[in-house]
């Protein structure tokens, strides 16, 4: 399901970066600009312009306690008998004496950076122009002391030009969402330049008459998916030549072992955001898409599905349960029913965190044992039954049992816990939870009875040699009085 107004509330509250830093941002610029104009700095200062994410509009909203930053060029004239590494060290040099950037000032390998307590930071590289021949631009590589050429323009130019051809600003709305994934998950690299690259690439000049590109969601899906199959046909670290710069290749910083996990990642990734945009139930949906971009994406729907599951219950004419007066809650309908009163919706909830493993072809039984304990550290009172209403003040030890009733063997098997609390009592704690966790003692995991409810627990055994899901249980229902 596409929910193009969660993506639309996704990006405005967790992925674009907002109004005041970027207008905290604007204003760092033209500072800098206006400083550098006035340094006492031998070349001959021509144009400013800004260059990488800001100046393609895919800039995003840092994770927390990094910083955010712009890149800036600064075009000059050649100085006579000046090496490349004379540019940036001059340029950081000169900056440095001024009050207003004293201790800020930074050397990297093109640029003099400037850092604003950690919360933001401007990268100021010279670029000169017309060395070679008239229209020439050449950055500066202080560390190997060389100029290397640059058509920081032409590039820029060309995402716009793609992201024209998509249409709706979605090329660059969809790179963003990809840098967001990228560093929410932590577990594959690739330099924004680069990835900005490659699904530029994915882009065709005929994609200007299709509906390929039709909005958001479908944009992300199809940029994903071309380039999902892009990469599964080249298993070596592949060039990436840059789509303006004759002759450089984006992707020569990338080994093997980056790439092949990149490749890894993008293609399971793929698979994802298929089943998400393929979903027509739409909680389910939410909780795919959930899967895709972490716990921001729907959050407020989310707990509001999770907290009124009671009201969600309906008869068969549709009315709810609880507003025609049948049942106070849920509780209270599988108290007098049993378990076949719980809804087959509850496991759909979208704040139950989607499994992230690759299924195993074949699959093994996998059965919850659970114990009744006078508390989690305390005396085995009886077995339970799935579904078995019981006092709150008490405690379950959940155990994985295999077909043939006993533990899972944890030599060869991880076994997750994915542990789901609902209703009203639950949300107002902030503990509707949803997620995995280990198990505590071999394939054993204890938990408090603690809130009104119906809850449940699932046992999901990984086989440690390959990170696969070979099998999943059943919920066991744990309803609390």
């Amino acid at each position: 399901m596409k929910l193009l107004n969660h993506f639309k509330t996704f990006l405005e509250d967790h992925v674009n970066l907002n109004d005041t830093r970027l207008k905290l941002l604007t204003d760092s610029v033209e500072a800098v600009k206006k400083a550098v104009k006035y340094l006492d700095w031998e070349p001959k200062v021509v144009d400013f312009a800004v260059q990488g994410s800001w100046a393609h509009e895919t800039i995003i909203k840092p994770q927390t306690g990094k910083a955010f930053d712009a890149d800036l060029l600064v075009f000059v004239e050649a100085v006579e008998d000046w090496a490349p590494k004379d540019y940036v060290n001059t340029l950081a040099t000169e900056l440095g004496k001024l009050s207003a950037y004293d201790g800020k000032v930074r050397r990297f390998s093109h640029c003099a950076t400037i850092e604003y307590a950690g919360v933001r930071k401007i990268d100021i590289a010279p670029c000169i122009v017309n060395r070679l021949y008239a229209g020439s631009y050449e950055v500066c590589n202080r560390g190997t002391d060389t100029f290397e050429q640059s058509e920081p323009k032409a590039y820029t130019d060309w995402v716009k030009d793609k992201n024209g051809i998509a249409g709706g600003n979605d090329l660059k709305k969809a790179t963003r969402l990809l840098k967001y994934m990228r560093d929410i998950k932590g577990n594959f690299t690739c330099p924004s330049f680069l990835l900005t690259t490659l699904l530029g690439y994915r882009v065709e000049a005929t994609d200007r008459y299709s509906n390929h590109f039709a909005d958001l969601p479908t944009t992300f899906k199809t940029l994903v998916g071309r380039l999902d199959n892009w990469l599964q046909a080249r298993p070596d670290v592949p060039s990436v030549m840059h789509p303006v710069l004759y002759g450089e290749d984006q992707a020569d910083g990338w080994d093997q072992a980056k790439y092949s996990n990149f490749r890894e990642k993008v293609n399971l990734y793929r698979g994802w955001v298929d089943d998400a945009y393929d979903e027509e139930d739409k909680e389910e949906s939410i909780g795919k898409w959930r899967r895709v971009f972490g716990d921001g994406f729907a959050e407020g729907d989310t707990k509001r599905a999770a907290e009124r599951i009671s009201e969600a219950v309906a008869t068969s004419d549709g009315m709810s349960l609880v507003a025609g007066n049948f049942y106070a809650d849920l509780v209270a309908k599988v108290k007098a029913l049993g378990q076949a009163a719980v809804p087959p919706s509850i496991r759909r909830l979208p704040h139950v965190e989607r499994p992230k493993w690759r299924r195993a072809s074949e699959q093994l039984t996998v059965c919850v044992g659970s114990e009744l304990m006078t508390s989690k550290y305390g005396q085995r009172i009886r077995s339970i039954r799935s579904a078995e209403p019981l006092p709150a003040r008490y405690s379950i030890k959940f155990s994985a049992l295999n077909v043939h009733g006993t533990p899972f063997q944890t030599d060869d098997y991880n076994i997750k816990w994915r542990i789901t609390n609902t209703d009203k009592v639950a949300a107002a704690a902030d503990s509707l939870r949803g997620d995995f966790y280990d198990s505590e003692e071999g394939a054993t995991r204890t938990e408090d009875l603690a809130y009104r409810g119906v809850h449940f627990v699932e046992a999901f055994v990984v086989r440690k040699r390959d990170q696969r899901l070979v099998g999943q249980s059943e919920p066991f229902y744990v309803v609390v009085e």
